[in-house]
């Protein structure tokens, strides 16, 4: 597959592995409403952002849907948007590599952009998700009016779709509404009991086999074959089953081709989404600027090109159910929290800046509050839920990839238990040494005094007695263990009786890559 090549690409490829994991710190005073709902606002970086949600995260996260800077050279207020190309190609790739990490197996990331950067993102994202993953792009009118002084009006953008497993996503990917529209083009001329149909298998085909081009004898007493270089485009065998069942329709004076129907009441519930995706159906940039932000928050200065809900609500019900965790690390005015919290959906959001305070707080408390602005009056949002808000914190990590000597024990547990098993860590109560177990082995950490002993001798030192404690908090599982902690008093012998690798903090514990 080629490859896409940049002045700083060598270095950029690795660039994740070299972020830090950073602590995650909860502000308490600018959450709002439940805040146990599951959301968070993270302010601060998005690439540490990241790799600090990984531990938490990683596999959990089953829609994405980002709005990066276009590198348009624009001056944006709440944006630098002015990036080099080679900046800009180094700021995406490493991103989209952690972006990837978190995301469920049959999940799904979708990724706005115009024609600038478009087509070199595509390429990259070739490379990140692999090209087999590819879903579609699809090409959203932003623009419903146009600029007089354009050569050439651009009122399109790009959303570029790619799955972690493009086979699993298509088995769980949902089905947009039928329209009215859509509904429209069922219709009923023969007056048929079973109710509006539209053409399905349908007279002929430029392509078949020979079997293809049988007889037919119309309601008139026509007899009919497909012209010269023509087939028809179903099966005698299914013809004839739709004729018996009364699905062959031959035109009123029973004298024209015959067409199998297809019934409204039959069809699926929805329908596959279109690459098209009209202002009509999605919402322009203007609209969620002036009727919508401007009248919600009009206090502050809204971003020049924010989201509509209209077209977080397409991407989020297409690729995601309630309850499933939606993710924005370019969370900008807010838009995806704000659909995904009127969505039944958990969400998380990264925006770096004050306007994470000023712009993102103040809109989904709105959201919260139960605004009806957006989607609300089509999903009959009366508000509810609530968020969490987080500031980075310092690393968990020294350089030499050591653990800092002041990080709590649900901190470290989580990051251990990523290590080993790369998968994200979910904190139990009642906080216990026995960490969890996957594909029968066992982990455990003695470590700042889960046990209730700080001594050198004590809690933190692997002894016949803090074994025991383990042992009884690992209830059914008799597996081997790998236990972490401040030192040994076991000897060699007993730690292979027992079935134990025994690592040693904070010289054993490294953060993962």
């Amino acid at each position: 597959m080629p490859t896409l090549r940049w002045l700083t690409r060598d270095e950029d490829v690795r660039a994740a592995e070299k972020v830090p994991y950073r602590l995650l710190e909860e502000v308490p005073e600018l959450g709002y409403g439940d805040r146990d709902s599951g959301n968070m606002l993270i302010q601060g970086d998005n690439l540490d952002a990241l790799k600090a949600l990984l531990p938490y995260y990683a596999g959990q996260v089953k829609c994405i849907y980002i709005d990066p800077p276009y590198n348009t050279g624009s001056a944006f207020e709440h944006y630098d948007d002015n990036l080099e190309h080679s900046q800009w190609l180094a700021m995406m790739w490493p991103r989209l590599e952690l972006l990837r990490e978190l995301l469920t197996e049959d999940g799904s990331i979708w990724v706005s952009i115009d024609d600038r950067e478009g087509h070199y993102l595509k390429v990259l994202m070739d490379e990140v998700f692999g090209r087999k993953n590819f879903i579609a792009t699809v090409v959203w009118e932003r623009d419903a009016g146009g600029r007089g002084d354009a050569a050439i009006s651009t009122s399109h953008d790009y959303i570029h779709a790619f799955a972690r497993n493009i086979d699993l996503w298509k088995n769980t990917r949902n089905l947009l509404p039928r329209t009215g529209t859509q509904a429209a083009r069922f219709k009923n001329p023969d007056n048929d009991p079973r109710g509006p149909w539209r053409q399905g298998d349908d007279g002929t085909a430029k392509s078949g086999t020979e079997k293809q081009r049988f007889p037919i004898t119309l309601p008139s007493g026509r007899v009919v074959r497909p012209k010269q270089g023509r087939y028809w485009a179903f099966a005698e065998s299914t013809f004839e089953r739709a004729r018996a069942e009364g699905r062959a329709y031959f035109g009123k004076d029973g004298n024209r081709l015959p067409l199998i129907k297809r019934y409204l009441s039959d069809a699926r519930e929805g329908v596959a989404p279109r690459t098209w995706w009209p202002a009509g159906e999605a919402g322009t940039n203007q609209s969620a600027k002036r009727d919508h932000l401007n009248k919600l928050l009009p206090e502050v200065d809204s971003f020049d090109t924010p989201k509509p809900e209209q077209l977080l609500h397409r991407i989020i019900s297409i690729s995601s159910d309630p309850g499933d965790v939606v993710l924005d690390s370019f969370l900008g005015s807010g838009s995806t929290a704000a659909t995904a919290l009127k969505l039944g959906r958990r969400w998380i959001g990264v925006e770096m800046g004050e306007h994470a305070e000023t712009h993102c707080v103040a809109r989904i408390a709105k959201a919260v509050d139960g605004e009806q602005g957006g989607i609300s009056e089509q999903t009959n949002w009366q508000g509810g839920g609530g968020f969490r808000f987080y500031r980075l914190g310092s690393p968990v990590f020294t350089e030499e990839g050591q653990i800092q000597p002041d990080i709590r024990f649900p901190t470290l547990a989580a990051h251990i238990w990523f290590a080993e098993t790369g998968q994200p860590w979910s904190e139990p109560q009642p906080l216990s040494p026995f960490i969890g177990a996957q594909d029968g082995s066992g982990i455990a950490l003695l470590y700042n005094g889960i046990l209730g002993d700080k001594s050198i001798s004590g809690g933190n030192v692997l002894t016949r007695k803090t074994l025991a404690t383990i042992r009884q908090a690992m209830g059914e599982f008799s597996g081997p263990l790998t236990i972490y902690g401040e030192r040994t008093a076991l000897s060699e012998a007993t730690l292979k009786a027992e079935k134990i690798e025994f690592k040693q903090t904070p010289y054993d514990v490294k953060a993962r890559k």
